[in-house]
Formats: C-alpha cells, sequence, structure tokens
C-alpha cells in the first residue's frame, strides 16, 4: 500500500476550492491524497473558514479517508508537500478593481492579465510567489508547484529563473476548448487533437484534428470560437481570421479588436463597472451558498466565474505526474528551443507529454509567420516586467510598459505607471523605498 499523497494549496480560501476538492474526491482511486492543508493570509482567514467547512462537508460524504486542514501558517501546509497549488491574489478584487479601471481612465485595456493591468498584478504577484518558492526550497524540495495565480506564464517564468522550485504553470482555456470542441463536434475529448503555440493567454490553435479529420479552415471559416466568461465574444472580422493560420486564443481580441474592445470595456463600466466589481458580486452570492451546512457539493453557480474548469487540468496534471501517464497537456513550460525565436529560458504555451519526471515540451509542427512578431514583442513586455518585479526597478518597469503593443506612447505609459504605481503602494514597497 503506497503512502497518501500531501497537498497544499496556497489561496485556500478561494472561491474556486470545492471545485479542486471535487476533483480530489473523483481522481481518489489514482490520486490517492492523504492530506489535504488549505491555506490562506488573514485577510483571507473568514473566506477560508467557509470554503474549508464545505470541503470538509464534501470529503465527509464522500466517505474517503482525506483529512482536510484549514490554517494560516503556510510552512506547516508546505513541509513535506507532494504538491503545492497556488490560486492566490495578492491585493484581492479591490486591486483588479483598480487594474481594470485606471488604463481605462487613460484610453488604454483594462485587463486583469494583459497590458498594463496584467503587469501590475505580476508586479505584486511575483515577490510573494518567490518567497513562497524559498519555503518549498526548504520545506518539500521535491515538490511540484502547480502554479494557477496568474499572470500564470510570467509567474511560472519567474519561478524557474530564479528559484530551484519545479514548476509548472496552467490555464483554464486549453481545457475549456477541448469540451467546447468535443460538445460541438459530439466525441470524446480523446479524439480531438489540438495544437497550441504562444504564451499564456497569448495563443493560437495551430491544428484541430478531430477524429483525424483537419477541422482548423471551417471553424476558421465559420468564425466559430470558444470564449471565457470573463471575454465578452464579440465578431472576428472573416477575411482576416480566414487566413490567419491559427484559432486565436479569446484574449487576442485585446490586441487585433482593440478599439471595439476598448469600447466595450467603457460601456460595460458605466452599466455594471469593472469585471472585478462583477466577478465580487458572483463570489458573494457564492460564499452565502457556501454557509449552509447542508451543501455538501460544488454548487452549479461556480461556472459564472472566468476560470472553469482550472481545477479539472490541476487534477489531471496532478494524477499525470504521479502515476507517470505520459499523456498530452497543453501546459506553461520553459522554451528550450522549441520556439527558435524566444530564449531558452522564457516560459511558452505548448502541447507537452507528462511524466513522472516532468512535462516534456513536444515540437510545434507550424508557428504562422505572422504571430511571430505579437509573440516576441509581449514577450519582451514579459521579460522586463519579471526583472522589474525582482528588482523593484522602476526604470524597467517603465521600458516594459512602453514595450507592451497596448500602450500607444510613452508618455501615456509614464502617466499609467505613476498612477497605477502609486495605488498598489501597500503591495509594492520595493518600489518605494529612499
Amino acid at each position: 500500500m503506497t503512502k497518501g499523497l500531501k497537498v497544499a494549496v496556497i489561496g485556500g480560501g478561494s472561491s474556486y476550492t470545492p471545485e479542486i476538492v471535487e476533483g480530489f474526491i473523483q481522481k481518489y482511486d489514482h490520486l490517492p491524497i492523504r492530506e489535504l492543508w488549505l491555506v490562506d493570509i488573514e485577510a483571507g482567514k473568514h473566506k477560508l473558514e467557509i470554503v474549508g467547512a464545505l470541503a470538509q462537508r464534501m470529503v465527509a460524504r464522500s466517505g474517503l479517508p482525506i483529512e482536510v486542514h484549514l490554517t494560516l501558517d503556510r510552512r506547516r501546509a508546505i513541509e513535506g508537500a507532494d504538491f503545492v497549488s497556488t490560486q492566490m491574489r495578492v491585493g484581492l478584487l479591490e486591486a483588479r478593481k483598480w487594474d481594470e479601471h485606471i488604463p481605462n481612465q487613460y484610453g488604454v485595456i483594462g485587463q486583469e492579465t494583459t497590458g498594463p493591468g496584467g503587469m501590475m498584478k505580476a508586479l505584486r504577484t511575483i515577490p510573494v510567489l518567490l518567497d513562497i518558492c524559498r519555503d518549498i526550497e526548504e520545506l518539500a524540495p521535491n515538490a511540484w508547484l502547480l502554479n494557477f495565480t496568474n499572470p500564470a506564464g510570467m509567474v511560472t517564468e519567474a519561478i524557474h529563473r530564479y528559484t530551484k522550485v519545479r514548476s509548472i504553470g496552467l490555464c483554464n482555456a486549453p481545457i475549456g476548448l477541448q469540451k467546447w470542441l468535443s460538445t460541438k463536434y459530439e466525441t470524446p475529448a480523446s479524439h480531438i487533437y489540438t495544437e497550441f503555440v504562444g504564451l499564456n493567454h497569448l495563443h493560437w490553435v495551430t491544428r484541430i484534428e478531430v477524429n483525424g479529420a483537419d477541422k482548423l479552415p471551417e471553424l476558421l471559416d465559420k468564425r466559430e470560437e470558444y470564449s471565457g466568461k470573463n471575454v465578452p465574444a464579440s465578431e472576428w472580422d472573416a477575411d482576416f481570421l480566414r487566413t490567419l493560420g491559427g484559432l486565436p486564443s479569446y484574449y487576442l481580441k485585446y490586441f487585433y479588436m482593440t478599439d471595439a474592445m476598448l469600447q466595450e470595456q467603457l460601456e460595460s463600466m458605466k452599466a455594471s463597472g469593472t469585471r472585478a466589481e462583477v466577478v465580487k458580486k458572483v463570489e458573494d452570492e457564492l460564499f452565502e451558498l457556501y454557509k449552509d451546512p447542508d451543501l455538501k457539493e460544488k454548487p452549479k453557480q461556480l461556472e459564472k466565474r472566468g476560470g472553469a474548469y482550472y481545477s479539472e487540468a490541476a487534477v489531471n496534471l496532478m494524477e499525470s505526474l504521479h502515476g507517470d501517464k505520459r499523456d498530452i497537456q497543453t501546459l506553461n513550460v520553459p522554451n528550450g528551443g522549441t520556439l527558435d525565436f524566444l530564449p531558452a529560458d522564457a516560459c511558452i504555451e505548448v502541447n507537452c507529454v507528462v511524466t513522472g519526471q516532468g512535462p516534456l515540451a513536444l515540437p510545434v509542427t507550424q508557428v504562422p509567420e505572422q504571430a511571430k512578431g505579437l509573440i516576441h514583442a509581449v514577450k519582451t513586455y514579459e521579460r522586463l516586467t519579471i526583472r522589474a518585479a525582482v528588482e523593484g526597478d522602476r526604470d524597467l518597469a517603465l521600458q516594459a510598459m512602453v514595450a507592451h503593443p497596448l500602450v500607444p506612447s510613452v508618455s501615456i505609459a509614464k502617466q499609467l505607471l505613476a498612477d497605477m504605481l502609486e495605488k498598489n503602494r501597500p503591495y509594492l514597497p520595493a518600489f518605494f523605498r529612499g
């Protein structure tokens, strides 16, 4: 009998936690978890207690021998863990609100992982995650860190470049696309092959084969799309899409349809506030449901959040690493030589074979020429942002802001950076020294 596994979830008070708990229960035969530690910070204690009690009821109902621990002591949670999963939000939804709102005031896209908002999220998050990695290096050196914390690609790259922790970045978009295609073509996901090329939240799907038949031209021609709950659906231009060479991630609308997306953001801000404020309402409703002592399963309303299926992706990855399954998953991993126009240590989002020793990136068969420039430009911004986050350097931060394709000029970049850093002062002490 193998000993059970220990899993620590950092950001355990998140509204997504019931989904990952459901995944652990369903996969118990292949992923025998003995201890599940949900850890949060003092500010998240109230939510941790509510969602943690629901997690304990779910496990009790399943009858499985999983111990669910709730703690504010991160080191206890990490010590001896086999897997550490991160789903945290430094600054909570309040900080996200300003990530979205301030750029809009300057006529720039305001989004939590793309553009200036994504940059601020990275600056807040990277130092905290690197600090968590110091604990993992000391207390659980063999653990796998599965990072969902956005911007996932940048955070994962920072972990690879500045720590020894074994880390893999994950997003829910690839598994969401597989499910959408599976429903559309009425065929199991195992009969569908999709090839992803690009970065986290900046990818093109360059092959879509269903039962061996190439469906990419048809999907591009019909302008059909899988879109997340957090990105509004807008029409792609037919002539443009037909010859793009890949089905674009819905995040690419911010780059290819900037005017229409900005207009949508400004209108929706007037009607219902920022996306952060909308999410806050959904989250408040969820926590009201979670409080019900008779609730013993994940409520359906959780799917209204933008991260549907993320925990299924997490549990699949843990199962494959633990069982050396050698299946194919789309992950955020160091480039190596996969995309020859990017540095070897840049994190990219591509298909990988998942072995017990970790993911092996598969060679990509097609990289559309027209995608390379944008991938390279955004990666340049990402690498500058990572360095700025680690060094607390305003000059690097300005270069990063200017390098982002969605920021129109140096003067706007300077004003945006000054305003946004000031708003984030409590979370970015390194930028306010001396």
